[in-house]
C-alpha cells in the first residue's frame, strides 16, 4: 500500500499529476488546491491514500495531512465518493471546512462540484460532532509552526485546550468550537486560556 511519494513533478491534469519516482510514473488524482503548487519539473512530496477496488487501483494525493484526512472523513458520507471529495477539498481548505461544518454552514459546503443542498445537509450533520476532534488534531499539528494558528485563526494553542476544556465540561466538540469561533475575534490578539473558557461559557449559556 502506498503510503507518501516523493519525485519530481512530470505532468500535470485538470484533477491529476503525472509524479516520476525514479523513473516510474504514478498517475495521483489531486485537488485543485494540491494541484495548484505544483510546477512540471520541480520535485514535490505527497501523502498517498491508495484505494484499491476489482477493477482498478486509484492513488489519491494531498500536500498535507490535514487535507488527506479531511478526504477520508468525506468520503465517510454516504454520497461522497473520492471524486466528490476531492471536489469538496478544491472548493474549501481545511479549516474552511471546520468552520462551515461546526457553523453549520450548507451553503459554503455547497459550492463545491456536485454536491447539492441535501448532500451538504448530509455532510454537515454527519460530521458536526467529529470536526472538533479534527480541529483540536490540528490545532496540534499546527502548533509546531506558523505559531500554532491553523483554522483561519480560530484554533490555535490556547483556543485548542479552550475546547478541549468545554469538551470535558461536557459540550460537544462541534458545540465548543461553535462558541470559540464565535467569541475568539473579539476578544482581541491571543486571549488566555481562562478568559476563553469564560467568555465561551458566558455564549453556550445563552444559546
Amino acid at each position: 500500500m502506498i503510503a507518501k511519494l516523493s519525485g519530481l513533478i512530470d505532468e500535470v491534469g485538470s484533477d491529476w499529476a503525472i509524479i516520476d519516482v525514479n523513473g516510474v510514473g504514478y498517475l495521483v488524482f489531486c485537488s485543485s488546491r494540491t494541484l495548484s503548487i505544483m510546477a512540471v519539473g520541480e520535485a514535490i512530496k505527497l501523502i498517498i491514500e491508495t484505494h484499491v477496488r476489482e477493477d482498478h487501483i486509484h492513488l489519491f494525493g494531498f500536500a498535507d495531512h490535514g487535507e488527506r484526512d479531511w478526504f477520508k472523513l468525506l468520503t465517510t458520507v454516504q454520497g461522497v465518493g473520492a471524486k466528490v471529495g476531492l471536489g469538496i477539498l478544491s472548493a474549501l481548505s481545511a479549516d474552511e471546512l471546520v468552520q462551515a461544518v461546526a457553523s453549520g454552514d450548507k451553503a459554503a459546503v455547497s459550492r463545491a462540484n456536485g454536491v447539492g443542498p441535501k448532500l451538504a445537509t448530509r455532510i454537515v450533520s454527519e460530521l458536526k460532532d467529529k470536526v472538533g476532534g479534527m480541529a483540536l488534531g490540528l490545532a496540534v499539528q499546527g502548533s509546531a509552526g506558523d505559531g500554532g494558528v491553523v483554522t483561519a485563526g480560530v484554533v490555535n494553542a490556547n483556543t485548542s485546550d479552550a475546547v478541549s476544556a468545554l469538551v470535558n465540561l461536557g459540550y460537544s466538540p462541534s458545540d465548543a468550537l461553535r462558541a470559540i469561533s464565535h467569541i475568539a475575534p473579539n476578544l482581541g490578539d491571543d486571549p488566555s486560556v481562562e478568559v476563553l473558557i469564560s467568555a465561551a461559557l458566558s455564549e453556550l449559556g445563552n444559546g
